[in-house]
């Protein structure tokens, strides 16, 4: 209990089962008036990282929404999340990120890991739209070298 200054939980709200808790768990290990902060991808806005591969797999699966119905992903959720998890002084803002990727290759290689919603996505198609979705990925983005801007939500509260 409060033993921190700071509790941070980046990328992890939008997998936390009771994300709620999980917040409640980051104010009581910081010291009161520490600051807890979590950042989470904008999947709800479609601005995510991830936001091309699920545009594209929706087209071989209507039903394939991703993460976009996660704790956190939409504007202003996180904050909602803080506040409800009893931190005060909560303030929310939107973070961009720029990658570049050289070869589509770098860009798809981390989904090929099988990892996440993602992961079990790719897991769901039959081997014909396995072998069609990366295809279907590099045809709707720009050609390589290629720069991706995405965004996150973040939020800080004091415990």
């Amino acid at each position: 209990d409060a033993a921190f200054d700071a509790a941070l939980a980046q990328l992890v709200v939008q997998f936390m089962t009771a994300p709620v808790a999980g917040l409640r768990e980051l104010a009581r290990v910081t010291r009161p008036g520490g600051v807890v902060a979590a950042c989470v991808w904008d999947h709800g806005g479609g601005k995510g990282p991830l936001s091309p591969f699920w545009e594209v797999a929706r087209s071989l699966d209507v039903s394939a929404w991703g993460e976009s119905g996660r704790a956190g992903v939409n504007e202003g959720h996180l904050g909602e999340l803080f506040r409800e998890a009893g931190l005060g002084r909560v303030e929310e803002t939107a973070l961009s990120v720029t990658v570049k990727h050289a070869t589509f290759e770098d860009w798809w290689e981390p989904y090929t890991f099988g990892v996440g919603p993602v992961g079990a996505f790719i897991a769901s198609l039959d081997a014909a739209s396995q072998a069609r979705l990366p295809e279907l990925c590099r045809e709707a983005l720009p050609a390589a070298p290629f720069t991706l801007t995405v965004q996150a939500w973040a939020a800080r509260g004091l415990a």
